[in-house]
């Protein structure tokens, strides 16, 4: 039986931490879902829209031999994207592992037979860096 994964993330300017979960994943399942997490959920999440545009982050992606399929994230709960795509397991950054929310998103996806598997963040480079560098050249 193949393994669906499912690696979802803003993708906002597209960086090697970006480039590095999706490497990672593409050895951990035979068919990659990246799920584009949509502009008015990163704004509702992070308190600010995303740099690039939806559209262009989503052709970004579907751009990289890497994935398989590429989706519009409408949700900040993984698991009701779970319940679209049925994955077998999600791939974050280790960030999110012993959170509220990876420890909830575990018992959830852990209740349907799916699990969580988390890779190591990338701290050399973020968007949140790349955004304030550009906002202090401005």
């Amino acid at each position: 039986m193949a393994i669906v994964g499912y690696a979802p993330g803003v993708y906002d300017m597209f960086h090697i931490g970006h480039l590095n979960i999706l490497r990672r994943a593409r050895d951990h399942c035979d068919h990659l879902i990246a799920g584009v997490v949509e502009d008015d959920v990163v704004a509702r999440i992070k308190g600010r829209p995303p740099v690039v545009p939806h559209q262009e982050r989503m052709d970004v992606i579907r751009a990289l031999d890497l994935v398989d399929e590429v989706v519009s994230d409408w949700s900040s709960d993984k698991f009701e994207m779970w319940k679209q795509l049925r994955y077998d397991v999600l791939f974050k950054g280790d960030d999110w592992k012993g959170t509220e929310k990876g420890t909830r998103l575990e018992r959830l996806l852990g209740e349907v037979g799916a699990q969580v598997h988390y890779f190591p963040y990338t701290a050399s480079t973020s968007s949140t860096d790349l955004r304030r560098l550009l906002e202090g050249m401005s």
